[in-house]
């Protein structure tokens, strides 16, 4: 589990297959193998570890959910170590576990607005959270196709969402208490039509 809230940004380095490397010259943490890590909020496993750079490996299902497939050379990554029981949760409940890829429709000075697939939207509330490339951040409003983010100067400068342009394409992780509830409701609406 994760926080949403980014440590730093790491270069992607490069793909071998299907193991992904990023640069870690500049973020000293421990990553022993074995641990979790989320990458653009994708909860990935380190496999490998040097001074200069780690790498996991990533599943057909990661690379058709999310936009890793897209990353090229240099591209700056949102990382984040798990939460412990002796970190600060003062985040959100972040799982890392993507649901889909949205598009950036706009960026300007106040934040960014970003479509959300169809089959999601019921998923997104008004001053609730999503979860943008890991990123944890409140909904300022909604809009036809997707949702408005306000980001500030901090936002901006540690995380790769200043840095996003029209076009780009975002991982995005839905509020888990909404989905459970989401499916609840699903799941008991079709027992009334099937008890008809």
């Amino acid at each position: 589990m994760f926080s949403g809230i980014v440590e730093r940004t790491v270069p992607f380095v490069g793909r071998e297959s299907s193991r992904f490397w990023f640069g870690r010259e500049d973020w000293d943490a421990e990553l022993p193998r074995g641990s979790s890590v989320a990458c653009n909020g994708v909860c990935l496993t380190v496999v490998a570890t040097t001074d200069e750079r780690f790498g996991v490996d990533v599943v057909p299902e990661t690379i058709r959910r999310t936009n890793l497939g897209q990353l090229a050379s240099g591209a700056p990554v949102n990382v984040e170590r798990s939460v412990t029981l002796t970190t600060l949760l003062d985040g959100g409940l972040v799982l890392g576990h993507v649901d889909g890829v949205g598009q950036v429709a706009r960026c300007d000075d106040e934040g960014i607005e970003v479509t959300v697939p169809a089959r999601s939207a019921h998923l997104v509330v008004e001053k609730g959270t999503i979860v943008i490339n890991g990123v944890a951040l409140t909904v300022a409003s909604l809009t036809n196709e997707g949702v408005v983010v306000a980001l500030i100067p901090e936002t901006r400068e540690r995380t790769n969402l200043g840095l996003l342009r029209e076009g780009a394409l975002v991982n995005l992780e839905f509020d888990i208490v909404g989905k459970y509830v989401a499916r609840w409701v699903e799941l008991a609406r079709r027992a009334v039509v099937e008890d008809r």
